[in-house]
């Protein structure tokens, strides 16, 4: 329980004021109540605590690597996940490592549950049911900028704080849509949050409108499964946690299905396309283009015949269904008939209708990598607040929001990761310096370093970052030094034991599928091929040691891909360079003869903190930063 220190009845006194209890809101509390923070995280309904409104599922393509960053770091997402997950799938591992990403469907009320109860039980942690209607600060006499110094309630009460982190998800000024049925809501028919987006203009960040949409949720029972191609989860179950024991998550697993649109389908929507909110004009906000609704991908991809629709288990409770893949904001009467069309739904009962949500957010452009405002001290944003998209993104920033506002109060330095370090990252870089028209989506393919920000080795990149702010423990921090110990012992073995052409090494080397040796090799040597792996050699390695599976999957990635490995870390060197070349704050642009106009509006507009930063800014070309290099080091900056 958090110890708020009570001046009289409508003023209290705590550390950090969190506005938000979605997945960035959870993370951002957790982490600064657990680095011993007075902490007040606030929330419309305390029943909408780690709500999935959209499709319950975390992980997935990238996600997943998001998720191992944000447990590496010692957030809570991966371990309530591991604890009510109803199914897992390692997706792509056709493919190589760089893309391999873990998915889980969950129970989304007892994900929901189960994290209200860590909440709960935190200590330095209050729950507090109460919208925020105002920011409240003072001007700074020294940097002459707002501080923030606390938060008014819908009741009037005031919570005096040193920081604030805005984590309102959908909510803000949010609105449904339901073709011409407007409703003045949150997510889930939830009470939406009103006058906060006041406050935030009358201090001078402005905020801009974007979309988000969601399928129908049905009576799994009205659906005929046999029409359906059923998707099994993995037989063997990993867990997203590095702290969840194997054992278990290996569990009785529910099925999803899959079926498809089709022509019927399309008809139905082209038909009624002119009662859709998207084309009707009646939406202001932008959508996210790599979730569009059903209705955008029969318009945008006119050519197909048929799109995917996933059939999946809301939990283990309810029968409840998400129909993944037909997100919709069509009218009533458009939906059932369009939902009807699709093999196996022809007998639909709709529990909930398919929607679109508008909401207010914040260019996370006037944002510094910290997720600290740059305009207001001690207010820091994060989720879908900032303009992304997904639980795992919001999640992420919330957990480094959090960090970075309790490094603050505690007089430590901030946590920033770079490009090359971690997806989050890349996540935190690109809201930051791009300008995004739509809600951000994390993709494998916007980081360019994947092959080292593998979801395998999150741990090793970046435990040493938890354990250094305080979130993980001595005692976990020393077990993923060991485990890099072991893994580097095991390399340097494998590339010292060699391996002749004797006749029973031909022969095994033939009963495993290989083929012959026609002089010595090392055991790295033929790990290397890609038909072989660490467990099928062992028959030519009688003396290797007892190691852990994920010892030994580390090892076999680092040898088969080393000379990829070794290139990426090449580039990751040129790239720290830039990274490292810091840009004075205090750097007068109109200073710096040859910088086109374009690159000093940009600038001057982002103010970047190193040349890294400036060099992906949209506007500065290389032209550009071989100028501002120059300048740095003709004034010896």
């Amino acid at each position: 329980m958090n110890d708020i220190k009570m001046n009289h009845s409508y003023e209290l006194q705590t550390d950090v004021c969190v506005i938000g209890a979605g997945h960035a809101g959870c993370e951002a509390a957790l982490a600064c109540a657990r680095l011993g923070l007075e902490t007040v995280i606030f929330t419309m309904n305390v029943d909408s605590i780690a709500m999935m409104p959209c499709n319950p599922h975390i992980g997935g393509s990238s996600k997943g690597h998001l998720v191992r960053e944000i447990d590496a770091l010692g957030g809570e997402m991966g371990k309530n996940i591991d604890k009510t997950f109803i199914q897992s799938k390692m997706l792509n591992v056709s493919k190589g490592p760089a893309v391999h990403s873990l998915r889980t469907q969950a129970d989304k009320a007892a994900y929901s549950r189960e994290m209200r109860k860590v909440l709960e039980k935190q200590e330095h942690l209050t729950i507090r049911q109460a919208e925020v209607t105002d920011l409240l600060t003072e001007v700074s006499e020294e940097t002459g900028r707002p501080v923030i110094t606390g938060v008014r309630i819908h009741t009037g009460t005031v919570y005096h704080c040193r920081a604030a982190i805005i984590c309102t998800g959908t909510y803000l000024n949010a609105r449904c849509l339901v073709g011409e049925s407007i409703t003045e809501t949150g997510p889930s028919g939830m009470q939406r949050s009103t006058f906060l987006s006041e406050s935030l203009s009358g201090l001078g960040i402005p905020l801009r409108r974007f979309k988000t949409g969601t399928p129908a949720r049905m009576d799994g029972r009205s659906l005929d499964y046999s029409k359906m191609q059923i998707q099994e989860g993995d037989k063997e179950v990993i867990p997203f946690s590095y702290s969840t024991d194997p054992k278990d998550v290996q569990i009785e697993q529910v099925p999803c299905f899959l079926t498809y649109t089709n022509e019927e389908t399309h008809e139905i929507i082209r038909e009624n396309i002119d009662r859709s909110p998207i084309y009707a004009g009646i939406i202001e906000g932008t959508g996210p283009r790599y979730c569009p609704s059903i209705e955008d991908k029969v318009v945008k991809f006119a050519e197909k015949t048929r799109h995917q629709v996933f059939i999946e288990p809301e939990g283990r409770d309810t029968n409840e269904v998400y129909v993944d893949g037909m997100s919709s904001s069509m009218p009533d009467d458009v939906q059932w008939k369009m939902y009807r069309t699709v093999p196996g739904l022809e007998h639909c009962v709709i529990v909930k209708n398919a929607y679109a949500i508008e909401y207010d957010c914040v260019n996370a452009n006037l944002l510094k990598l910290t997720l600290e405002s740059r305009d207001v001290d001690g207010l820091f944003c994060a989720g879908q607040f900032n303009g992304s998209s997904g639980y795992e993104e919001a999640a992420a920033q919330g957990l480094i929001a959090g960090i970075n506002a309790s490094m603050k109060l505690m007089g430590k330095e901030p946590l920033i990761l770079h490009r090359s370090e971690a997806y989050i990252g890349v996540l935190i870089d690109d809201l930051v310096t791009k300008n995004n028209r739509e809600p951000y989506r994390m993709m494998t393919s916007r980081a360019e370093y994947r092959l080292l920000l593998r979801q395998d080795n999150a741990d090793l990149r970046l435990r040493k970052y938890g354990w250094q702010v305080g979130l993980i423990s001595q005692e976990e921090y020393t077990k993923v030094c060991e485990k890099q110990r072991l893994i580097e012992e095991e390399t340097a073995r494998l590339k010292n034991v060699r391996i002749g052409a004797a006749r029973e090494n031909q022969e095994y080397l033939r009963s495993v599928g290989s083929a012959e040796l026609s002089t010595a090799m090392t055991l790295a040597g033929l790990l290397c091929r890609p038909e072989l792996d660490y467990e099928k050699i062992s028959g030519l390695d009688p003396d290797r040691p007892e190691l852990p599976r994920e010892v030994t999957r580390q090892v076999e990635i680092n040898i088969k891909y080393e000379g990829y490995i070794e290139r990426q870390q090449k580039q990751v060197e040129q790239f720290e360079k830039l990274e490292n070349k810091k840009i004075p704050p205090q750097i007068d642009y109109d200073d710096v003869g040859s910088l086109r106009l374009e690159a000093r509006q940009k600038l001057k507009e982002f103010l970047p903190i190193n040349i890294g930063q400036a060099s992906r800014l949209s506007g500065v070309t290389p032209a550009d930063i071989a100028v501002l290099l120059i300048y740095l080091e003709k004034n010896k900056i």
